[in-house]
């Protein structure tokens, strides 16, 4: 990995206008000018650089990036190959304030910032979540990979967003913090409204998207018009089973009894059951953080094992919910004997996974688009565009004021 901290750099990589407005391909490297490279203390550590300083953005970048990385990799048992590796050596991560979202593509991750109503701007280098799905992307591309034209589905967009979001939150239970707030909070419950179902990544609306969510494949039937909608039904599922195999553990573990353990399972279909069922964790949880904390490691890591395990038996033409449903269910039983099965497959089937299909997009991607626009470009695409005329090449290199 490279990163950089472009002093002027304004426009996303992909394909751009031109100075009289011929497209062009704008990928990595970048040329212009960057802010000096940070630089360790003389103990080889950043820990030393001040908080509110650009220095501390790019080493929270690349920290943050490593550090996922390498909790995915040991999913994975091998290293991640960059699915542009034939192109280029390095991902260049781009620290890039004037661009409103952060992306992946081909070659490159650009982290932006998020503007504010009183014309603030919120920088994702400071927000571990939008890293941790942008990777996510990448992860997915260099595993699944990315459709041809012709076995391109909706689903696999779904999927890319799904993925993507599963991808940070898998790595957010790795800080201790966050365990010990999480279990604080809900003493063991995760089915309530809580810290870690809630996605930094911002919506068109400014709002978070929840992995504990109600939605189900069937709503998009009639067809849909947006990655990060259709990725819900799958996101929710993977949570809901994520927290069904962690009350699964505490079962078996004498930690909670059965009972309650069940009851929670209809607090999906209702909601008013769940100030019934609180007491009865407040009351497992009091004096066994450890033992809760330990269980929740585990059903992270069990989790984290099987999705990677799954996304690797997948395929990117003619993708389905069914497919990664199937997947799961197959590497569970290799995994576990079939330990989770109940659970896989009720998740699946309340999300109407399997028995509703996903209809057509109804309009062409918007400009905030992740997985389907000119970002997941390759540079083979230049052969297409238009030539550019030679005044305009002059003007690109600076020849003519």
């Amino acid at each position: 990995m490279r990163l950089i901290f472009p002093i002027d750099k304004r426009y996303s990589y992909g394909v751009n206008a031109g100075p009289l407005g011929t497209p062009k391909l704008d990928l990595p490297p970048y040329r212009g000018r960057i802010r000096r490279p940070v630089c360790p203390n003389d103990e080889g550590h950043f820990d030393t650089i001040p908080v509110d300083t650009p220095e501390f953005s790019e080493a929270h970048v690349f920290g943050t990036v490593r550090f996922v990385l390498d909790i995915w990799e040991r999913y994975f048992g091998h290293p991640i190959e960059w699915h542009f590796a034939r192109d280029y050596p390095q991902l260049e991560i781009v620290i890039a304030p004037r661009i409103d979202n952060s992306y992946a593509g081909y070659g490159f991750m650009e982290i932006g910032a998020h503007p504010t109503p009183d014309g603030a701007l919120l920088p994702y280098a400071l927000n571990f979540d939008v890293m941790a799905h942008e990777l996510g992307h990448l992860i997915i591309y260099s595993t699944v990979g990315i459709p041809s034209p012709s076995g391109a589905r909706g689903e696999y967009y779904g999927f890319q967003e799904s993925a993507a979001d599963t991808t940070a939150l898998i790595a957010c239970l790795h800080f201790e913090s966050l365990l010990k707030h999480l279990l604080e909070e809900t003493r063991g419950n995760l089915f309530t409204f809580n810290e870690l179902d809630r996605f930094a990544e911002l919506s068109e609306s400014a709002q978070v998207r929840l992995a504990s969510n109600a939605v189900k494949l069937s709503q998009f039937s009639a067809g849909w018009e947006d990655e990060h909608p259709l990725s819900q039904p799958l996101t929710g599922a993977v949570f809901d089973i994520l927290v069904d195999i962690f009350q699964e553990m505490l079962v078996e573990r004498g930690l909670i009894p059965r009972d309650v353990a069940e009851a929670t399972r209809k607090v999906r279909n209702e909601p008013d059951r769940a100030e019934f069922v609180q007491p009865y964790f407040d009351a497992a949880y009091e004096g066994q953080y450890e033992a809760f904390r330990a269980v929740l490691v585990d059903a992270r890591d069990y989790m984290g094992a099987a999705l990677a395990e799954t996304w690797k038996r997948l395929q990117a033409d003619d993708f389905s919910y069914l497919d990664v449903a199937l997947s799961l269910i197959e590497v569970d039983a290799a995994m576990s004997g079939g330990r989770f099965k109940r659970a896989l497959v009720e998740s699946f089937d309340w999300r109407d996974i399997g028995r509703a299909t996903v209809g057509p997009r109804l309009k062409p991607p918007g400009p905030r688009s992740h997985t389907h626009s000119a970002r997941t470009i390759t540079p083979g695409i230049q052969d297409r565009l238009p030539k550019m005329s030679y005044r305009e090449r002059a003007l690109i290199a600076g020849i003519f004021p």
